[in-house]
């Protein structure tokens, strides 16, 4: 059988397995964005196994313990209705390389012990990393969710993890055309891939999440709002947890005193890593921002799209932005997101105090209604059908 994906005529192994038995695949997370993108992916799987089209797919999870608090860790668990990991490496906070030991060192027995048909990793974390390179040194076969994403940064920590999973990868799950064609330009996945490794175009699973959530999340808005005293519209959300800003106490700096004298309130969800590096560089968080704890998914959902303006350094929140139709100013030099940029939803800020005033204040012209690059939500059943038909190692 024959299927035309992005530029790639692919045609479908002959080795698929049989439909009598079980196929076994393990997914590797370890944040807070992860479990998110892992939901959709466990529910395709869970409807998969109830209409019994094809072997049965037996799924687990290995938590590393990348994010280890409540409202990082455990809260998206309970409200995405996640299974309960079946490994949990508590790796914890710790230096990137410790934390990195860590990992590999706690995963390799599980992966021995496991012997999955499949390993997904998420992303470009920590623990995708780890993943990627234990399933490579152990010879399984591995699938990137988020392949082919690129932010031409060579020094940001999730461009170095998305690059070694993809070049390890033996599935390649692209969420744009973009990201596609980034990895035919580096040769992966393509016709002429000497270890025969596919590249499909099968869309965003954070626009499955949000499109599976946004109604509990609309029943949650008023009571969101009211807890923080927010109007629709009336106020500006923040987040801010990458390395490039919180390892630079001068980006950080100017970045909190930059948005610290805009008009409107700023509702700043502190993740954990900044809390430290606010109070390490000594850095004063005063004027209109307002940091409150982490918040759980659905009321990120409800808080992102009541608001004017998102500014952020996350790249979830910026494709979240967008599919809420919500402005983004972009706190970093470069996205790995291009989509958003060039329709105009989404504007590089960086750290500059000039750009990311320049950025809020700006009127937008954007085009919501151009044509769905990240897929139309169906982008975890088109992964589960790419893991099932292509044939591993």
């Amino acid at each position: 059988m024959k299927a035309t994906i992005g530029r790639i005529r692919v045609t479908r192994s002959s080795e698929t397995r049989s439909t009598g038995g079980a196929v076994r695949w393990l997914s590797v997370i370890g944040t807070r964005p992860q479990y998110v993108k892992l939901a959709p992916i466990c529910r395709a799987i869970a409807g998969h196994n109830e209409n019994a089209d094809g072997p049965r797919i037996e799924h687990k999870i290995v938590d590393t313990g990348q994010h280890y608090d409540r409202e990082m860790a455990e809260l998206p668990i309970e409200q995405m209705k996640l299974p309960t990991p079946g490994h949990n490496l508590n790796v914890g906070s710790c230096s990137a390389g410790t934390q990195l030991a860590r990992m590999l060192e706690r995963l390799e027995p599980v992966l021995i012990s496991e012997r999955p048909d499949w390993v997904i990793v998420y992303g470009d974390t920590n623990s995708t990393l780890a993943g990627a390179l234990m399933a490579a040194r152990l010879k399984l076969s591995l699938a990137h969710v988020e392949a082919g994403c690129r932010s031409a940064d060579m020094s940001m920590p999730e461009e170095q993890s998305r690059l070694v999973a993809d070049h390890l990868s033996r599935l390649l799950l692209a969420p744009s055309l973009n990201a596609l064609e980034n990895l035919l330009r580096e040769g992966i996945g393509g016709p002429e891939d000497p270890r025969k490794r596919r590249a499909a175009l099968v869309g965003d699973v954070m626009h499955d999440a949000m499109i599976q959530n946004l109604e509990i999340a609309a029943e949650r808005a008023e009571a969101v709002l009211t807890e923080f005293g927010l109007k629709s519209r009336g106020y500006y959300l923040m987040t801010l947890h990458r390395a490039e800003n919180t390892d630079s106490p001068a980006k950080l700096r100017a970045i909190i005193q930059a948005v610290g004298i805009l008009e409107l309130p700023i509702l700043f969800p502190v993740h954990p890593r900044t809390t430290q590096a606010i109070a390490s560089a000594g850095i004063s968080v005063n004027g209109v921002i307002r940091p409150v704890a982490p918040q759980g998914y659905i009321e990120m959902l409800v808080l992102e799209k009541h608001a004017k303006k998102i500014l952020t350094d996350s790249g979830g929140v910026q494709k979240e932005a967008f599919y809420l139709q919500v402005p983004c100013v972009t706190l970093r030099d470069r996205s790995e997101w291009p989509e958003t940029v060039a329709c105009g939803a989404n504007r590089i800020a960086g750290s500059s105090a000039d750009e990311i005033r320049l950025a809020v204040s700006a009127e937008d012209q954007i085009s919501w209604n151009n044509a769905a690059p990240y897929g139309h939500g169906n982008a975890a059943q088109k992964i589960v059908a790419e893991l099932l038909n292509t044939a591993g190692f």
